[in-house]
């Protein structure tokens, strides 16, 4: 398979498995214990159908949308993963590149594996910095203070990794950060010989935004559910969070969010945006899908501030579903991460390229000029999933 027979997300999800390593690619693709939840981020589309209309001289389509004070191209963005430079040496300049190319945000990791300075002093987008709250004070406000002098645009506070999620695939494959050779992957790695040329004569492996400050996941390897249950600040509670907004001072976002409850908090304590989403499925399974919280969320506080539905999107129809229920974008994080290891930059602009041509024809084909015209009147349940409609 080559990059121009990638036409969807399933074909750049079986070149990346082709090209990685078997640990790498089951870290992008696995989630945790019986991975249900990942499955259902993406079916929960499956039960919503829509209602096009016609002869509504729709010949032009406006897929802009404006979120966070932020005016956007298309109403998808890419969400900030993390450790993309072991996935494709170019990592996350190539991603950045693809959003800036399609004029949509960037998101940036705490584990990133390109510094804050470089992607500012870059990557001319709309940027947003994802935030892990560690235990070590000093370096959560270093990385807010280096995103105020680099002038980033909005802040994404994760808040749903009170510890880690069961990643049984991980387990398995025994992958760690940084990545090291074991008796079971030994195989794979031999296997991949273009991967390991690359990740070597690149560079390896670097956090930048951590490197000053701990050596977990810089010389010391661990897995991911590890650093997260050692390294991350486990009080963190709803104080927390609004000391960082105020202390931010510039949009923020609640990355995690998928009660009414929760949203609410989140208007109270000055949040700009709420992401609803699950952490792609890897950290609690058995929660619901970010399309199925959607609605209820809306109702409660779609009025007051900006709603992003992030995780299973694979069509552009599933964005134009979530907007018909009242999301402000979409975001997500696989479908550009298997195109990234796939192909680099080449692979995540023609992804992004395939989304935005279905947005627009899809649009096309429900009778709608521009995003604002997306509404409930334009879906329907099946009628064992009626209730979500209401």
């Amino acid at each position: 398979m080559r990059l121009k027979h990638c036409h969807n997300t399933r074909d750049f999800r079986e070149l990346a498995r082709r090209r990685l390593p078997s640990p790498i690619f089951h870290y992008i693709d696995g989630a945790a214990d019986d991975e249900t939840t990942r499955r259902r981020n993406t079916e929960a589309y499956s039960n919503c159908d829509l209602v096009p209309n016609v002869l509504r001289g729709a010949e032009h389509v406006d897929l802009s949308t404006r979120v966070m004070g932020l005016d956007l191209d298309i109403p998808l963005f890419l969400s900030p993963t993390a450790l993309q430079c072991l996935f494709h040496h170019e990592g996350e300049m190539a991603v950045g590149k693809a959003a800036e190319q399609f004029g949509t945000l960037f998101g940036l990791s705490s584990l990133g594996t390109t510094s804050i300075e470089e992607i500012a002093s870059t990557i001319k987008t709309p940027k947003l910095f994802q935030l892990y709250v560690h235990k070590d004070k000093g370096l959560t406000r270093n990385m807010i203070d280096r995103c105020k002098a680099a002038n980033f645009d909005a802040m994404a506070l994760t808040v749903d990794t009170a510890v880690g999620g069961n990643r049984e695939r991980d387990l398995v494959t025994g992958f760690t950060i940084p990545p090291k050779l074991t008796l079971k992957s030994l195989l794979s790695f031999t296997c991949h010989p273009a991967w390991g040329l690359n990740y070597l004569s690149h560079g390896g492996f670097e956090l930048p935004q951590l490197q000053d400050h701990v050596g977990e996941g810089t010389s010391i390897t661990l897995s991911i559910g590890s650093y997260i249950n050692t390294m991350l600040d486990q009080s963190m509670d709803w104080q927390a969070a609004e000391e960082i907004v105020r202390y931010w001072g510039k949009p923020l976002v609640l990355k995690g969010i998928m009660s009414v409850e929760d949203a609410r908090r989140a208007v109270d304590i000055g949040a700009a945006a709420i992401m609803i989403s699950n952490h792609g499925g890897r950290q609690l399974d058995g929660s619901r899908s970010p399309f199925d919280q959607l609605a209820e969320i809306v109702d409660a506080v779609g009025d007051r501030i900006d709603v992003i539905c992030d995780g299973g999107i694979q069509r552009g129809t599933h964005v134009l579903k979530a907007l018909s229920m009242g999301a402000r974008a979409c975001s997500g994080g696989r479908l550009y991460l298997y195109a990234l290891a796939a192909a680099g930059r080449a692979g995540v602009e023609k992804a992004l390229g395939n989304l935005c041509s279905e947005m627009e024809r899809d649009m096309k084909l429900m009778g709608c000029k521009s995003i604002s015209e997306l509404n409930r009147s334009n879906l329907r349940f099946r009628p064992e999933f009626a209730c979500h409609s209401q």
